[in-house]
């Protein structure tokens, strides 16, 4: 599987989020099996680059390579700059957003939004793909079927875009108009695979080994992209990896281990993002962790309460070592069954 010049490790994407996909995130993805990681989207306006959000979404400290970057605009100027830009701060590869379905990113025409208008999409491409060009950094592309279902233009920018120079190609089985609801198709994706030379990648409910599997047959795609099935549950690259290559489930991971990957977690976020700022963000990571756990609810509502890195660690070791004593394997999960919007 590669990216431009970049070969990866396998064919399993982390996808960017919002305020989910940060440095921290991407590499516990990496260190349980997935190939690849974007980061969540950085804003393409040049005011807004010098901000605390801003600068932590830009942060590639000790990330392994590639590092992929999201942009998200609306103005070709604006995002070849921003392209430019996350290269000089380590970017080796730029991703550009037009999949996100949030109104606040919608309401000024980005994202998904974008789709409604093909010819300022395509304008954006190729302005992105010329600033990158130069430098040898491929520009990947993330998007929907569509605005809604009455307009799945999805195809037709496929073949604008790959032939306006994108490297790959991400596409998420639904519309905007649907955001996260009902479950995602991927004929489109199949139909956009058939078309393009290029790698496509298959992005919507791909939540267990079984479904990567029905996916990757069903469309052809060259890799998979998961994003809210990896909340709370990052070894999921790992058990679909497996599954791919033998056909067969992996064990759970020992409840310990899930421990000590969500602990070294919480010291990278910490590290990151500061105590305080890091202890309230850190909230909807260990709530994900725990979800589907039993007494995992309770627990849940008593850690909000805490305010210090010391206590939220103490309290996540302490709830994991005692269920540890009563299931030492992780208890089993309702795979698919549990969604959260990032």
């Amino acid at each position: 599987m590669k990216i431009g010049t970049f070969e990866l490790p396998n064919r399993l994407f982390v996808a960017p989020m919002a305020g989910v996909t940060d440095r921290p995130f991407r590499q516990l993805c990496r260190r349980l099996g997935a190939g690849h990681a974007v980061s969540e989207m950085v804003t393409s306006k040049r005011e807004l680059w010098a901000s605390l959000k801003t600068s932590r979404r830009a942060d590639h400290a000790g990330e392994p390579g590639p590092v992929a970057v999201q942009i998200a605009g609306v103005d070709p100027a604006e995002m070849a700059d921003a392209a430019r830009y996350n290269i000089d701060r380590g970017a080796q590869i730029i991703d550009i957003n037009m999949g996100c379905p949030a109104k606040k990113v919608c309401s000024r025409w980005a994202g998904s939004a974008l789709m409604q208008d093909e010819p300022l999409a395509l304008a954006i491409v190729e302005a992105v793909v010329a600033a990158c060009a130069p430098r040898g950094v491929p520009v990947t592309l993330k998007m929907r079927t569509g605005w809604c279902a009455a307009e799945r233009n999805a195809l037709r920018l496929a073949r604008a875009a790959e032939a306006a120079g994108i490297a790959l190609l991400t596409v998420h089985g639904r519309t905007r108009e649907q955001g996260y609801q009902g479950r995602a198709e991927h004929e489109t994706v199949a139909a956009v695979k058939a078309a393009l030379r290029i790698p496509v990648v298959a992005n919507g409910d791909i939540d267990t080994p079984e479904t990567a599997r029905a996916v990757l047959e069903r469309t052809g795609a060259d890799a998979l992209m998961i994003g809210r099935a990896a909340q709370g549950r990052p070894w999921i690259f790992r058990e679909i990896g497996h599954f791919l290559a033998t056909g067969e489930r992996l064990a759970p991971p020992a409840t310990r281990d899930v421990r000590g990957w969500l602990v070294e977690h919480l010291h990278d976020h910490y590290a990151l993002y500061g105590e305080t700022s890091g202890v309230r963000s850190a909230r909807k990571h260990i709530g994900w962790a725990v979800r589907a756990l039993p007494g995992g609810e309770a627990f849940r509502a008593a850690m909000n309460t805490l305010d210090s890195a010391d206590a939220q660690l103490r309290a996540v070791t302490t709830f994991f070592d005692e269920l540890a004593d009563r299931h030492p394997v992780l208890p089993a999960a309702n795979d698919g069954l549990v969604r959260h919007q990032a």
